[in-house]
């Protein structure tokens, strides 16, 4: 058996996450109907994690087995060819039989984009500030503060399947990219459901002058979600990156 993983990006605008749903399409349902469209076989897809509905990636991997070898390039060519264009792969490779796109990524990197200005141009990808300017240095402020945890139930959605909501963040951060937009990168070892969304709105809370830095701090060690701000629109934000360990992947003859 051999294992390969998909490098891809997409727009999540229409569709419903990541994962298969049974009441909307989703990007794991289209990618995994390309695959059997040209492979004559249902093959099963395992994601690095799920996105949100509407929630886009620059960057996300998946892996998916098969008996035989299979040529990488026509693969990603093929896939490129059938799958909508909202949907893009940038890599097909062949990988470790027991690597896993989901337990062996090291990293997570998201990206949350605001504006202050109503603009026609990337408006789906943007959340606008509407109102009273925030006050992005409380902001980081409150960011800094994660840092000092790891149970982030507060964040978390509801009545997940997981074992744990430990999670190490790594980086959260607001910059200003412009004079009207700004962007919030956050990075962990793995994130919970919702999780993203739920810190954003809390730290608009913040910004809003509605939540001071202790009572961030507070949200989070309560470990309830009710305490949190209203989770910020999905439209906004990107999964940026995954990470994995250098040795995954399997050399080609050419790179021996």
């Amino acid at each position: 058996m051999h294992r390969y993983f998909i490098y891809l990006g997409y727009d999540g605008t229409r569709y419903h996450g990541w994962q298969i749903q049974p009441n909307g399409i989703s990007v794991q349902q289209t990618l995994m109907e390309a695959l059997a469209t040209f492979l004559r076989k249902e093959v099963e897809v395992t994601g690095a994690g799920r996105t949100d509905a509407g929630v886009h990636a620059r960057m996300m991997a998946a892996h998916f087995d098969w008996e035989t070898p299979l040529d990488t390039q026509s693969v990603e060519e093929k896939l490129n060819r059938i799958l909508p264009p909202d949907i893009c792969v940038y890599k097909v490779c062949e990988v470790k039989p027991d690597a896993h796109a989901r337990f062996d990524a090291t990293y997570r990197t998201y990206r949350y984009y605001v504006t202050t200005r109503k603009t026609p141009f990337n408006r789906q990808f943007m959340y606008r500030i509407i109102g009273k300017p925030l006050d992005f240095e409380a902001m980081n402020r409150a960011a800094e503060t994660l840092f000092d945890y790891t149970d982030f139930t507060s964040f978390s959605k509801l009545h997940t399947d997981v074992k744990t909501n430990n999670c190490r963040i790594m980086h959260a951060r607001w910059e200003q990219t412009s004079e009207t937009e700004w962007v919030f990168t956050i990075q962990a070892d793995r994130f919970l459901r919702n999780m993203v969304r739920a810190i954003v709105g809390t730290l608009f809370e913040v910004g809003r002058g509605k939540l001071s830095i202790e009572g961030f701090r507070q949200v989070i060690e309560q470990k309830d979600r009710g305490k949190a701000g209203t989770s910020a629109p999905g439209h906004a934000l990107f999964l940026e990156d995954v990470g994995y360990p250098e040795n995954i992947e399997l050399k080609t003859k050419s790179e021996e």
